[in-house]
């Protein structure tokens, strides 16, 4: 996806933001992908007429078989070569997803792609998984199978023989279901898979584990002789932790897209993740930021109220990004509170900008402080537009990827819990940065930059020494949470809600 599509993207740390499934690969398997790990229709029609402009192909006419999937199935095996997960070498198993729906026109170049991918690297190579919808109709509860025998056959006839199914439905699998799936598919019962509804997302792999999901895999591969079993005690201890989770925290997200919570998908799964770690669940309340604003007590008075006592009532405040400038002045009061009423708050990416703009006006007495974002004609530009590309071309103008910040004071709250490092990596997206003309009297009053970029120009991280937990980020340090290692900051951002922050630094100071 580019980067101006809205609102369903996942940052990588190769300076490319694309498809939102990507996080969930990340975070379950704990890998780095790049954008070369997503393959679009897009990218291959781009390539190959990028070919046929250069002359690759001698003039010949450009056809989807065989230039088209030839260049599917060059773009797999290049990538398939590319480490993950931090080691030398290339993966043991390469693990292709093919979205869509068996039939739908835009998928046949891949489906003819991976038949012919089959063919060449031989069965022992290659196996497919089909993951199929059984419904059941709510009448009489039986579980249909036609239309999984349907979807097998046509894949059948595309040249394409499934080895497992996948089977998705809300209760576990009857018997008699999986025998008729078996006799109708041609696929043998051990190897047919039922991932039904279960109390969370992390007893899936433990539910495949179960059914020898592996062992089927590894046995259509010629692994299994060689493979070791799979180690999963600390995800099952995660999965039933979470199961028993009695007390929880309250969070208040206040943002622009809280219609549309997945916007906002990887921040709830840090704040999980965080949460996990400090045994407790998660209880979000979301807050339009505009429901906060003046104008919406005249226009919207019960929402407005709502608002307020949900905001009120919370352990902690997270401002996450975002562009544009609805709903900013109901973020900037949401700041205001958490700084003067001592309450946690973490800014992220345009939640630091935020706690930048409230602070000017508050402290510094600035009332018309504000981004140049927000409004150009501001005597006060607090934060402003830092190119790495053009101002008036909105595609590739932004500030993409992994960066490292360089920890400015080493005995400040985010270093404690980065583990006292001199420098941190995490990954952005923005374009306007804390104007480098008002850091020092910033700092004079109280607000301190505690990280910057390698050039010194660049504010990163701010912290406000007075309070109990007030950080702003401009990164977006989500982005590498992961259920067993969570993010710092959301775990320090979970601690300090619950008053348990200055105990941990101290413990992990002493190397408890």
């Amino acid at each position: 996806m580019a980067e101006r599509l809205s609102p369903f993207i996942f940052f990588l740390s190769s300076l490319e933001n694309d498809e939102i499934y990507l996080g969930n690969y990340e975070r379950f398997l704990d890998v780095t992908l790049t954008k070369d790990n997503n393959i679009t229709t897009g990218k291959i029609f781009q390539s190959v007429i990028e070919k046929e402009r250069k002359g690759d192909y001698l003039g010949k006419t450009v056809q989807v078989v065989p230039h088209i999937t030839d260049a599917i199935k060059d773009w797999i095996e290049s990538v398939s070569a590319i480490p993950v997960d931090g080691k030398d070498g290339p993966a043991d198993v390469c693990v292709i997803e093919l979205g869509g729906t068996v039939g739908d026109i835009e998928s046949m170049p891949f489906i003819e792609a991976l038949r012919q991918l089959s063919f060449s690297v031989g069965q022992d190579n290659f196996c497919l998984v089909h993951v199929s919808l059984i419904p059941v109709l709510g009448v009489v509860g039986e579980q249909k199978t036609k239309p999984t025998q349907h979807s097998v056959r046509e894949l059948r006839a595309l040249g394409l023989t499934p080895h497992l199914l996948a089977c998705r439905s809300a209760q576990p699998l009857l018997e008699n279901t999986k025998e008729k799936l078996s006799q109708f598919c041609h696929v043998p019962a051990a190897n047919i898979l039922n991932i039904h509804d279960v109390p969370n997302i992390w007893h899936v792999p433990l539910l495949l584990r179960n059914q020898n999901a592996h062992d089927a895999i590894l046995n259509q591969l010629n692994l299994l002789s060689i493979a070791m079993p799979p180690a999963l005690q600390d995800w099952t201890m995660m999965a039933e932790t979470y199961d028993n989770l009695t007390n929880s925290v309250r969070i208040a997200m206040v943002g622009k897209y809280v219609g549309l919570t997945d916007s906002y998908l990887s921040v709830v799964k840090a704040l999980l993740h965080a949460c996990i770690a400090c045994s407790l669940k998660p209880s979000i309340d979301w807050i339009a930021a505009s429901d906060l604003e003046e104008d919406s007590a005249k226009s919207t008075p019960e929402a407005h109220a709502a608002a307020w006592e949900t905001l009120k009532n919370a352990a902690c405040i997270l401002v996450p990004g975002g562009f544009g400038d609805r709903g900013v002045r109901g973020m900037i009061l949401a700041a205001k509170y958490a700084r003067e009423n001592s309450i946690p708050y973490l800014g992220i990416c345009l939640g630091m900008q935020i706690a930048v703009i409230e602070f000017a006006r508050s402290v510094l007495g600035l009332e018309r402080a504000d981004s140049s974002e927000f409004d150009t004609d501001t005597p006060d530009p607090v934060v402003i537009f830092m190119p790495e590309g053009s101002r008036t071309h909105m595609g590739s103008t932004m500030r993409l990827g992994s960066r490292r910040t360089l920890i400015q004071t080493p005995d400040c709250i985010t270093a404690k819990l980065y583990g006292n490092t001199q420098y941190v990596e995490e990954r952005h997206r923005h374009r306007y940065e804390v104007n480098p003309e008002v850091i020092e009297v910033l700092e004079e009053k109280g607000l301190k930059f505690v990280g910057k970029d390698e050039t010194g120009k660049r504010m990163e991280i701010l912290e406000l020494p007075t309070h109990p937990f007030y950080v702003g980020v401009q990164f977006h340090p989500e982005f590498k949470s992961r259920p067993r290692r969570p993010s710092a900051l959301f775990l320090g951002f979970i601690l300090a809600a619950t008053g348990k922050l200055e105990a941990h630094l101290k413990s992990h100071q002493n190397g408890v």
